[in-house]
């Protein structure tokens, strides 16, 4: 696996098979446009996933905010000095590239939010696996209230989180969610205290990373499968994936490992 990416709004460790990309843009409230971090968090997961090393992703904000999602401040200038069709490839060559990568990653995404993830923010929150919020954290689909709708696929995430009721009443109301509720209806698995939040984070991807290293990006490889697969379809991937992993060091392992009463030692082979 190449090193670590060079990363300039944003701090990306690497821990054992647990990588933390931190946004650094409090200045700017941690805003995926006119910064550098839409571009940052591509480049971490095209380079999480070129190898086995790393098995859970954390992605969560310095500051105040977890994420503003789009700058606000830019918009007016955008939508007066260009046409929709380079309004259209704006979209398609930036902001989309997100959703696909996050779709791709086969690394466990796990979201930290640390204050409000708004817009653009909260789709990124909602494209990770899992999502642990701190008391701050809180979350609007607010595109409508500035004229606007995800540019980003925020629907298609949104309406397999928390359903197409739910998912309709927060995008056409763009009203903000504060965590508790964000628990009750789906969007954050927990709540946690501030200070708590990132050791939590850290806790369940140690959990991941505890796991066989190719079972875990086969299992989450047909996690993303089964959203669009027919039964028939799904059952000839995990026959598949199933038999590959039969055939992996990892398993024979995991196996003698279960017999002998210990914890396993995974290589990744």
């Amino acid at each position: 696996m190449t090193g670590l990416p060079a990363l300039t709004d944003s701090e990306l460790k690497l821990e054992g098979r647990i990588a933390l990309l931190t946004f650094r843009r409090d200045d700017m409230r941690n805003a995926l446009t006119g910064t550098r971090l839409a571009d940052e968090i591509y480049e971490t997961l095209e380079w999480a996933n070129t190898g086995a090393e790393v098995s859970a992703l954390i992605l969560t904000g310095a500051g105040a905010a977890f994420s503003a999602g789009g700058n606000v401040k830019t918009m007016r200038e955008r939508a007066i000095a260009s046409s929709p069709a380079e309004l259209e490839q704006y979209y398609r060559r930036g902001i989309q590239r997100i959703p696909l990568a996050m779709e791709a990653s086969e690394v466990a995404l796990i979201a930290a939010v640390n204050g409000p993830a708004i817009g653009a923010g909260f789709d990124l929150a909602s494209m990770c696996d899992i999502r642990i919020g701190s008391t701050h954290a809180q979350f609007g689909e607010t595109f409508i209230n500035l004229g606007l709708m995800a540019g980003d696929g925020g629907g298609w995430f949104l309406q397999r989180l928390v359903g197409p009721q739910r998912a309709a009443e927060l995008t056409l109301t763009g009203r903000m969610v504060k965590a508790d509720e964000a628990r009750d209806i789906g969007i954050l698995l927990e709540v946690t205290e501030p200070d708590r939040l990132l050791p939590r984070a850290m806790e369940i991807a140690a959990q991941i990373a505890a796991k066989p290293p190719l079972a875990v990006r086969y299992a989450k490889r047909a996690l993303r499968l089964a959203r669009r697969q027919g039964l028939e379809e799904h059952l000839e991937a995990c026959a598949s994936f199933q038999a590959a992993l039969q055939k992996t060091e990892d398993h024979l392992e995991a196996l003698a490992a279960f017999f002998d009463k210990r914890n396993g030692e995974y290589r990744g082979r």
